[in-house]
């Protein structure tokens, strides 16, 4: 998956999943440990197709800034069809993610303050051989890994197109959280299995920039 991939640029790929709908309202549906008590209910945040306890973002984990951003992005859309190759920035809805972030500021009373933020970006291609189950079984596990080392606001991904093309893509509070989630030994499993699993990656990295009062923003090469 895209969360794993800072530590090696170009021998580890992202390992992506069959794409399903994310839930992003009823949370309490996507705990499943029975003893979770209603206010950390309230924190915790569907961030990816994962739904389970354990694939959740926990606000509390975050400051104001990384908190808003989590929950604005929780209606980041995919725009075309042909993701897996169009240029990135045009790839999602970023323009009405970021109205969100400015709705949330000003619901909370907030003085947002000029906030930058990692983006991983993983390009791939599997083969007719691959089996693709086998794919989501790996990202699952390395996902509950990424959320557990901290500051992992967002995971997306799609379905390979005619020619076995896809794109995954992350957001993390910064380029150092993305290092520490892909250190973990799932994360490893998910790399040994790379090379017979995909014909081709590529991993960009990007730079979200929000600056003061959210009056303006970009998306930038990570440099």
């Amino acid at each position: 998956m895209a969360v794993q991939y800072e530590r090696l640029q170009s021998v580890e790929p992202v390992i992506t999943a069959p794409a399903s709908k994310t839930t992003v309202t009823a949370l309490a549906q996507a705990v499943a440990a029975p003893a979770t008590l209603p206010e950390e209910i309230e924190n915790l945040l569907v961030i990816s197709p994962y739904t389970a306890r354990e694939h959740l973002l926990d606000l509390r984990t975050l400051d104001m800034e990384n908190a808003i951003l989590a929950q604005a992005l929780v209606y980041l859309k995919c725009l075309r069809p042909d993701y897996a190759t169009a240029p990135y920035i045009d790839t999602f809805n970023w323009t009405e993610v970021i109205d969100q972030v400015k709705r949330l500021a000003q619901q909370k009373g907030h003085s947002w303050k000029a906030s930058s933020f990692f983006i991983v970006a993983f390009r791939s291609q599997i083969p007719p051989t691959t089996v693709y189950e086998d794919l989501g079984a790996l990202d699952k596990a390395a996902h509950i890994e990424a959320t557990a080392s901290g500051g992992f606001l967002k995971y997306w991904f799609g379905s390979p197109d005619k020619d076995g093309k896809n794109l995954a893509t992350c957001v993390w509070r910064s380029q150092e959280d993305a290092r520490k989630g892909g250190v973990g030994p799932a994360h490893r499993r998910a790399a040994a299995a790379a090379r017979d699993l995909y014909s081709h990656w590529k991993i960009d990295r990007h730079r979200l920039i929000i600056r003061d009062e959210v009056e303006s923003w970009e998306i930038t090469d990570w440099a």
